[in-house]
């Protein structure tokens, strides 16, 4: 009988060990939930990492994409954080400025934005505002004197197409009439050569990445005013930062401050998120898988091939940053609240 029990106890304590040694993800597969189309630039870059971030994960599971466009990713950012099992197979990327949503109490922000767990982000989202050439808007200083407003398209109120504008109202005094409403980018570039516009604010990676840009800048179609980042990116040597402007005019404090809160969507980048009470060992184990394939010369020769810019930033600097604009003033929340009024 002791020798029977001696056996089970040691059977038993092999299978535990064998257990312990078994990779949770091994023979798993990941769900990214991604909060835009198939082919969108959101979307390239969670199915570029899909391709690479597999084999740093201990198991190597399977990645695999689900596209739930719609609404700027609140869709997607709600079903992860409240339908979402979390258990560490299902992830999303997430539009960055989502937490506009949140700071302005809007009803349908149905998550908390310091409670989704922090991946990475593989880029971060630097804006810049083009102007037709032919307008005569050759500078910042031209549309703060100029006695017409130049006309700046957008997609809807929380669009960089919209809120990019309004942020350069607020800090330099520039004044735009800014044409809300169209469906998507892509429309908003077709009006711009159509004539019925002049101006565009969106990211620098897709003025680089994607026609109609490159013909754009190959024929002079556009100028560059101005950018975001905290330091001018070196395609745009000639093109001055917010941050630079700022500085030129004497922008007062409390618009400094509001702009730090609008600019941080950049520094969220194209983002990967877990849903809240993901356990955090499996959270680690995603940002170190993460940062070692952002780091990871294969995916730096697809990202160059694909026109993809790469500028990573890890998961618990993401976090800090969450937790930095969420914490911001009711002052300056008041200011977020007015300026995405659409008023």
């Amino acid at each position: 009988m002791k020798l029977v029990l001696s056996i089970f106890i040691a059977v038993l304590l092999w299978s535990t060990a064998a257990q312990a040694q078994t990779p949770f993800y091994q023979g798993k597969t990941i769900t990214i939930i991604v909060g835009t189309k198939a082919g969108d630039a959101y979307d390239l870059y969670p199915r570029m990492l899909a391709e690479f971030m597999p084999k740093y994960i201990p198991g190597n599971p399977n990645m695999i994409i689900q596209n739930v466009p719609g609404a700027a990713s609140m869709i997607a950012a709600n079903q992860l954080y409240n339908v979402t099992k979390p258990d560490g197979l299902t992830i999303g990327a997430i539009y960055p400025a989502l937490y506009f949503e949140q700071l302005t109490k809007k009803p349908e922000a149905k998550f908390d934005w310091t409670k989704f767990g922090w991946i990475g982000n593989p880029v971060t989202s630097n804006h810049l505002m083009y102007m037709r050439a032919d307008t005569p808007y050759k500078t910042i200083e031209d549309v703060r004197k100029a006695s017409t407003a130049p006309k700046c398209g957008a997609s809807g109120l929380t669009s960089t197409g919209y809120y990019m504008p309004k942020l350069m109202e607020e800090t330099i005094g520039t004044k735009f009439d800014i044409v809300s409403g169209y469906q998507a980018g892509q429309d908003v570039d077709l009006a711009v050569e159509r004539g019925e516009i002049q101006c565009r604010a969106f990211t620098i990676t897709a003025f680089f990445a994607r026609e109609p840009f490159i013909t754009w800048r190959k024929k002079g179609f556009v100028n560059v005013l101005m950018q975001s980042g905290a330091k001018r990116d070196p395609r745009l040597n000639d093109a001055p930062t917010l941050y630079e402007l700022m500085d030129k005019y004497k922008t007062n404090a409390g618009a400094r401050s509001l702009a730090k809160v609008i600019l941080a969507a950049g520094e969220f980048g194209r983002p990967l998120v877990t849903p809240p009470g993901f356990p955090a060992e499996r959270l680690q184990i995603l940002r170190d898988a993460f940062d070692k394939t952002v780091n990871d010369p294969a995916l730096k020769a697809a990202a160059e091939k694909r026109r993809l810019d790469l500028d990573p930033a890890p998961g618990a600097e993401l976090e800090t940053l969450a937790k930095e604009v969420m914490a911001s003033s009711p002052e300056v929340i008041e200011r977020v609240q007015k300026l995405l009024s659409g008023k």
